[in-house]
């Protein structure tokens, strides 16, 4: 099951084209193979096992998300069942290495663009189970200086939730730039595009000083939005500080809204 699910996430994520603006993305349907998305589906998480972010990251402001980490004492919580799911599927996506790999090589022109080639940097990924509630919102933000590329797993049953997908802005002011941190007030931005939260579908993008992008608020009553984040970070272990992605050069023509 899950070597057939590693194949076809491995095909779909080595073909896939980037979308160049305004910064390096992708968006993959059917990501996964059918079954296995549907085994996802039968394998997540009672919302009692899922616990506020700020109990398990350094972040305030967001009493809508709730999460689950892959250690050993939040895997307890689980059924037996769904434990071997969600330990054998953290083990295929970050243990094993083989996906960061094929990640870290798809990425690898913008990585050597940003860091210089640099000598010094050690790289670091992980998984995060996420479920957000009616009410959860996202300003624009371009993700924390360390954060190099964040690929986000959407995880709903069904359709009904297609527009609560991740949302692209530009700012209003065209040489606004951010290193990464704060989150912006949306008057100042423009809503690019949102990218359609259906299931079995995946958004990934690379961080640069333009990779502003955020959810709108999640209106609907009884709303529990899932998604899996998959992340690769800068290990805090640098000699010199880490700073954000300039914009990633390229040849398109300037836009102005």
């Amino acid at each position: 099951m899950f070597l057939d699910a590693e194949m076809q996430l491995a095909y779909k994520v080595g073909n896939t084209p980037f979308n160049m603006f305004p910064y390096p993305h992708f968006y993959v349907p059917d990501v996964f193979p059918a079954d296995f998305y549907q085994t996802i589906q039968q394998n997540l998480p009672d919302p009692q096992a899922m616990v506020p972010i700020g109990d398990v990251r350094p972040v305030t402001g967001y009493p809508e998300r709730f999460v689950f980490d892959f250690t050993a004492k939040s895997l307890a919580t689980l059924p037996e069942s769904k434990q071997e799911f969600w330990r054998q599927l953290n083990e295929w996506l970050v243990v094993k290495g083989n996906f960061g790999t094929l990640v870290f090589e798809k990425f690898k022109p913008f990585i050597g663009q940003r860091f210089k080639n640099r000598d010094d940097l050690e790289f670091q990924s992980e998984t995060l189970l996420v479920q957000d509630i009616t009410n959860y919102k996202l300003g624009p933000h371009t993700d924390s200086p360390r954060k190099v590329v964040t690929m986000l797993f959407y995880l709903p049953p069904d359709l009904s939730q297609v527009h609560l997908g991740t949302s692209m802005y530009l700012p209003n002011d065209p040489a606004f730039t951010c290193l990464g941190g704060p989150h912006h007030n949306r008057e100042n931005f423009t809503r690019l595009h949102t990218n359609p939260f259906a299931p079995n579908s995946l958004f990934a993008f690379f961080k640069t000083d333009n990779s502003f992008h955020g959810v709108e608020p999640v209106a609907d009553p009884n709303t529990r939005r899932w998604l899996l984040l998959y992340d690769i970070y800068v290990r805090e272990t640098a000699a010199k500080p880490v700073v954000a992605a300039p914009r990633v050069i390229m040849t398109n023509p300037k836009f102005s809204f």
